[in-house]
């Protein structure tokens, strides 16, 4: 079978959810028995996210191949089974900096180089080499990051054109818009869609489907509007509503609409029916858990919501696991108080802590402290990547009496540097994508808590870091209860760490987030849930 194109465009405002909903209906077509691959294209110049604040910018996502991506590759992930590697996402930066060393080589013999066809050709062979990183890809489904209008996106958008062109009868244009309801005059306005489906048909692309995002169901009119002034037919017009409880309903509604069918008879593929079962078994337990657990996140970007993005829904899906229902209370470290009384007043309250990954010095003593609390008082804590490192340093300055103990993160020229620079990092002078990236696997000694929790003694986690556990503390830390039950294979650099005699307090170097699913948990995090859910029955 000829391999099919869904394009992904969305207008009048960012944040509509465009990887969300091409996630959804990526999920829809491998029920159908189809295999898809999934392209993220983002207008912005940075070569990738890994230098990026995650203010501006939300998590970075890392596959088993060592990308920073986009973190719509987190929903690809988590809704679907396609492969994900540096082929899965395309930046401007990656395209021009591409273009720019060709041109510096002499490849292209003299010629202007110019945005078309150059860029253009450049963006259409990323869409290509997507679709050909296995040999059966049915459907390739491309979103394209921005708004339509953007001039960042022009590009983009010009080389979708040209694709849809040349690939007439195989490629699908779906465009994703906002009908906000204005209160104040008790309407839905369908105007902004229209003028964002102009500025598309301007450029020379027709969307064949309009998912429109609202806060109540659109009624038959509306829909007859749009149908009319955006020339898609009337059956395209699908609304997707804001969720009641949560994201993973969003593919169950685009299926109740018919969004599945309408796309395998555009592009002439198999549309058998699908089973939802296990969707619908998800959404019963979100709707009526059988109780609450409460997780405290301490870190330095937990007012942003996407910053730890996967981490949030890596807990979320240890809680469904047991069938409860998460609650988060967030923890910014640099601003909880340092006196020890009244950290603890500030931080009690939850069953279990969990410290993710970050960078830099900003909030590290309110770690430290968070990592002490838990040890000291026998809370479930989850340290990931940073938090880990924070765990260590923490036992250190107040299990083995080393005061000074740091990382050299933190503090270059600590007399006890219990975290260090990675050897192959000490020369390195960019930032960006020069970190331990991607896949490692590691061995876990058996009666740990991670084996007990993965069940196996070999396991495969990504990774994004600079620093490491030094050895030569690890005597000590291990004869004072420090156990490093994880290592990476064919090394003896730590991986995991536990201490012994606590109920749950385990640090990881890498980022277990990244491999976990609503329909398949990651160990670790269902294995924190649980400890959490017994210190709640405990303390009740």
């Amino acid at each position: 079978m000829q391999t099919k194109y869904i394009f992904v465009t969305g207008g009048v405002c960012s944040s509509l959810g465009k990887g969300l909903t091409a996630a959804a209906i990526g999920l829809l077509l491998e029920k159908k028995g189809l295999t898809i691959a999934m392209l993220k294209l983002d207008p912005y110049l940075n070569v990738d996210p890994g230098t990026m604040s995650p203010f501006q910018h939300g998590e970075v996502y890392v596959t088993d191949d060592g990308a920073e991506t986009d973190l719509d590759l987190g929903h690809y992930y988590r809704y679907t089974n396609t492969i994900l590697s540096r082929a899965s996402n395309a930046t401007s930066g990656q395209i021009y900096n591409t273009v720019i060393k060709r041109e510096r080589h002499g490849d292209y013999l003299g010629k202007t180089v110019q945005v078309i066809p150059h860029i253009t050709d450049e963006i259409k062979l990323r869409i290509i080499n997507c679709a050909k990183q296995q040999s059966n890809i049915d459907v390739v489904i491309v979103e394209i990051g921005g708004t339509v209008g953007d001039i960042e996106s022009l590009p983009f958008l010009e080389a979708i054109r040209q694709f849809t062109y040349e690939h007439r009868q195989d490629s699908l244009n779906l465009h994703l818009t906002y009908v906000p309801y204005l209160r104040a005059a008790g309407e839905v306005k369908t105007k902004p869609s229209q003028h964002s489906v102009q500025i598309l048909r301007s450029i020379g692309i027709f969307p064949d489907i309009i998912i429109c995002r609202c806060e109540f169901s659109l009624d038959d009119e509306v829909k007859d509007k749009i149908s009319l002034y955006c020339n898609v037919k009337r059956e395209a017009v699908i609304d997707e509503v804001d969720v009641e409880h949560s994201i993973y309903e969003v593919p169950v509604n685009l299926h109740q609409q018919g969004a599945d069918n309408m796309i395998c008879k555009m592009l002439n593929l198999p549309n058998p029916p699908i089973d939802l079962k296990e969707w619908d078994k998800l959404i019963e337990t979100i709707r009526n858990p059988k109780g609450t657990v409460t997780v405290g996140i301490v870190g330095k970007y937990v007012q942003h919501q996407d910053a730890y993005k996967s981490v949030f829904e890596s807990l979320f899906h240890g809680a469904l696991a047991s069938g409860y229902k998460l609650i988060i209370k967030r923890f910014e470290a640099d601003k909880l108080p340092t006196d020890p009384e009244e950290f603890k007043k500030a931080l009690q309250g939850c069953d279990g802590y969990l410290v993710p990954g970050g960078f830099g010095e900003r909030g590290w003593e309110g770690k430290i402290q968070a990592a002490q609390y838990c040890r000291e008082s026998k809370i479930p804590y989850f340290g990931i990547c940073l938090g880990m490192q924070v765990m260590a340093v923490e036992f250190a300055k107040h299990v083995l009496k080393l005061p000074e103990a740091n990382s050299t993160e933190i503090d270059p020229d600590t007399s006890h540097p219990i975290i260090s620079l990675l050897s192959e990092q000490k020369g390195v002078q960019d930032l960006g994508g020069t970190m331990r990236l991607g896949s490692y696997f590691c061995d876990l000694k058996p009666k740990s808590k991670a084996f007990k929790a993965y069940g196996q003694q070999q396991i495969s986690e990504r990774h994004r870091h600079r620093y490491e556990f030094n050895n030569s503390y690890k005597e000590n830390m291990e004869k004072a209860g420090f156990s490093i039950v994880g290592t990476l294979k064919g090394e003896n650099l730590c991986e995991i760490a536990e201490i012994e005699g606590h109920p749950w307090m385990v640090g990881v170097q890498f980022h277990p987030e990244f491999k976990s699913k609503p329909t398949q948990p990651h160990p670790l995090f269902k294995d924190f849930v649980e400890a959490m859910i017994a210190h709640k029955g405990k303390n009740s």
